[in-house]
């Protein structure tokens, strides 16, 4: 096989940059491991922080790349002394509005923009009605394009000759291996290392790696590959997680609408003048769909208990990694009535989606009874949860007893009882990225480009600080589109 330029995944990263490169009118092929294109993108929340947008206009909103630059600088501060890189922060910043207006016209439909401090404007836009629709419009329209789209192919090396990268060998499903020749370059979008134990736990701890990743195919492919040729990544040890609410045995009928342009457009308007009470009762198909459950119901008395009703952590950390090592994974949220009764409204609520709605215990009640369970007394609770009800309740007096397990936490009180759960530790991405230029070009020895190769997204995040909502897609989509576009630009090998 032959082609101009070769992309490597298939998430929005690597459909962007399948897209860039063959708009320069070259071929191009991609190789995506699965079966279906979507990687770590289809399973997000589906937001993206941009400035200058039409969505942004339509509001009144006056916004700048300069203001979305400097307001990212707020959100890296939790970093201390760790440097960011500012040159790819700003290549973010300015490119992202060009992004999603090629988004909106292959076919995504945003609700927004949504407010998220600490940016001081509106910026982030939210996917409707899922992160999938990224999916399912950026690849029809890379194949509209011709964007050659070859699945069940997993890259496994990079072909080198006089020191340029000239191709890649993969393999088929059948275990059949072949190689592909790029006579102007290869592009890495492989994702993260978030799904790989040797990765996580070389360079974060044993305990994140044996920790379940939420993209469970994110296993460092084009970061292994480009090390081989010496490459290097920075910020190996950063990484996002926490708890998450499991999902739900079937999807949310929000989450299972068609993402038809003509539909979403209607969905969004209708959103915009519906009474809020529908909105919200909308809106509660996503706020308790695989979220995080705030802190706050553990400041407040909440405890974690494991299947056999043991408590086994300090549920006041920020990530309670013990619970990698619980049966099946799993922990419940564990509380008594007053607790319960300050969780029914504002302030105090169970999950959010930032800029979008709150979920409160009622809200979980109604639309996730999977996750609900309440009882009048510790063996009725017990009883619905299939746990022993001695060992609930030995936890709860030795919990109370000890004022080294509570520190400043009222006592767990009187009936009724609840549980909320099972929740698990999911593992949402790696920062560690390959370093690379301002080109996109991955950086081998002593920094110096290795030939006709480039990484983007999370493979190519290049020492970026992401964090808020919003900016890995922005990253992601841009980097590739990016990326895609350079490579194609260079003149093919003799």
């Amino acid at each position: 096989m032959k082609t101009d330029v070769v992309v490597v995944g298939g998430g929005g990263t690597g459909v962007a940059a399948a897209i860039g490169a063959r708009s320069q009118g070259v071929n191009v092929v991609l190789l995506e491991k699965n079966a279906t294109l979507g990687g770590t993108t289809a399973r997000s929340i589906g937001s993206i922080s941009a400035t200058q947008t039409a969505d942004q206009k339509r509001a009144g909103i006056v916004d700048t790349p300069d203001e979305h630059f400097e307001d990212m600088g707020k959100f890296s501060q939790e970093h201390g002394d760790r440097p960011d890189n500012d040159a790819l922060a700003r290549i973010l910043v300015d490119n992202v509005p060009e992004t999603v207006r090629l988004l909106s016209e292959w076919g995504v439909v945003f609700l927004g923009p949504l407010d998220e401090p600490p940016h001081r404007k509106p910026r982030m836009h939210q996917i409707m009605p899922n992160s999938a629709a990224y999916i399912f419009h950026c690849e029809r329209h890379a194949r509209k394009i011709g964007v050659d789209i070859v699945t069940q192919a997993r890259a496994r090396k990079l072909l080198v000759s006089n020191g340029e990268v000239i191709g890649v060998e993969f393999e088929r499903a059948d275990g059949t291996v072949e190689t592909i020749e790029a006579t102007r370059g290869v592009i890495l979008a492989a994702g993260d290392y978030a799904a790989d134990p040797e990765f996580k736990g070389k360079f974060i701890s044993p305990a994140v790696g044996a920790t379940e990743a939420v993209n469970p195919t994110n296993t460092g492919d084009g970061h292994r590959m480009a090390l081989a040729l010496g490459a290097r990544i920075i910020n190996q040890d950063m990484f996002g997680g926490g708890m998450r609410f499991v999902r739900p045995p079937k999807p949310a009928w929000q989450s299972r609408l068609p993402p038809w342009r003509w539909l979403m457009r209607a969905s969004n308007l209708a959103l915009r003048i519906a009474p809020k009470s529908a909105v919200r009762q909308f809106l509660m198909g996503f706020v308790t769909t695989v979220v995080v459950p705030e802190r706050g119901l553990f400041r407040d008395g909440g405890i974690l208990i494991n299947k056999k009703g043991e408590r086994f952590a300090d549920e006041t950390k920020g990530m309670v990694f013990d619970m990698a090592y619980q049966p099946d994974g799993v922990g419940y949220i564990f509380f008594d009535g007053g607790v319960a009764k300050k969780y029914t409204q504002w302030p105090h609520y169970v999950s959010t989606a930032p800029g979008i709605a709150f979920a409160y215990l009622q809200d979980y009640e109604k639309t996730r009874p999977d996750l609900f369970r309440r009882g009048e007394t510790l063996e009725a609770l017990a009883g619905k949860l299939g746990m022993d009800a001695a060992t609930l309740q030995n936890t709860v007096q030795t919990y109370n007893a000890s004022t080294d397990a509570r520190g400043a936490r009222l006592a767990i009180g009187g009936g009724p009882y609840y549980v909320l759960g099972p929740v698990k530790n999911y593992i949402n991405y790696t920062d560690g990225g390959l370093a690379i230029n301002t080109s996109l070009q991955v950086l081998g020895k002593d920094d110096v480009p290795i030939p006709r190769l480039y990484a983007a997204g999370a493979t190519g995040q290049g020492g970026l600080l992401l964090k808020g909502h919003g900016n890995h897609l922005g990253w992601g989509f841009t980097s590739g589109r990016l990326a895609g576009q350079t490579a194609a630009r260079l003149a093919p090998r003799a």
